[in-house]
């Protein structure tokens, strides 16, 4: 992160940035030919093309050989992917967000839709939607990002890297991190910042952004700040305060403390609960400048 950044003037980070870190994988990976041999880039050259005609609309995805692998015929009255001039003060700082296990193609697409319309930050997906997301949302502005090591954070650091970098490799430009909250519970505060450094490096490598989510509902404020600062030492670009698939979502109380923490050199990321115009503006007051939130429409529309 360089040092002259303010991100209180900025709500989100330029997806061009170039960073210095170097990728550095675990130990059982330092040999380049056996990471190759790791990452076969089988699906590097996957393709989605999407098209319409006569009410009807075809999305097509194609692997490297040029297979067809998968098709979704969507009406076209039910997905308008119009840019349009609808505008919100709070657009800009909404991460359009649609994490649930059951999401169909549908909702997928229709999400896409409304970050367009709405002008929202980005559209947050699981990564199988990546690349669906990454073709509808092209050319509009809005940024694609998806989870990693999600809900539990409990995997090892070198599966939450490949995890990173496949998401990348299919278009996401933003990645929001689970981190080891175990281990953080535990002390093992050398797994939690290897953890974090794992995943910050290879997302870094290939100019993305990083949010590094420490379900903060589970924390004492002793192991919020240890979080929030192990993010900060790994170069990281946001904190997020939850998952919202915990016992708790953000609090004013939370955003406050981890902006207090990480200052203004990093990004806050307000999440969970965030379902009125209210609660984003109080999360914004706090020292947030991002909200991650599945009721976007509703707090523009208040």
């Amino acid at each position: 992160m360089k040092d002259d950044f303010d991100f209180r003037k900025h709500n989100h980070l330029d997806n061009d940035l170039n960073y210095d870190s170097e990728s550095d994988w675990d130990d059982s990976y330092d040999d380049e030919d056996e990471y190759d041999e790791y990452w076969d880039g089988e699906d590097d050259d996957m393709e989605v093309v999407v098209d319409s005609a006569e009410g009807l609309q075809v999305a097509t995805t194609f692997d490297g050989e040029g297979n067809v692998i998968d098709v979704t015929v969507t009406p076209e009255e039910d997905i308008d992917l119009s840019d349009s001039d609808v505008t919100c003060p709070l657009n800009s700082f909404i991460d359009h967000t649609l994490l649930k296990a059951d999401a169909t193609v549908e909702q997928i697409t229709k999400l896409c839709q409304e970050a367009r319309e709405y002008r929202f930050a980005s559209v947050c997906v699981n990564s199988c939607w990546v690349r669906l997301c990454s073709e509808l949302l092209r050319g509009s502005g809005v940024a694609v990002c998806t989870v990693v090591g999600f809900p539990l954070g409990a995997m090892i650091p070198e599966a939450k890297a490949y995890e990173a970098e496949a998401a990348i490799e299919n278009g996401a430009t933003e990645i929001d991190m689970v981190i080891n909250i175990g281990a953080l519970k535990s002390q093992d505060y050398r797994m939690v910042a290897k953890d974090i450094q794992e995943v910050c490096d290879a997302v870094h490598e290939h100019g993305a952004i990083l949010k590094v989510i420490i379900e903060a509902c589970l924390l004492t404020k002793e192991e919020k700040v240890i979080a929030c600062l192990l993010a900060k030492n790994a170069g990281a670009d946001y904190v997020k305060t939850s998952t919202g698939f915990s016992t708790g979502g953000a609090t004013v109380e939370d955003v406050a403390l981890m902006r207090s923490v990480v200052g203004d050199e990093m990004g806050v990321k307000a999440a969970g609960g965030i379902r009125d115009k209210k609660t984003a503006e109080a999360m914004l007051d706090a020292g947030a400048d991002r909200l991650g939130a599945s009721a976007g429409i509703q707090i523009c529309k208040e």
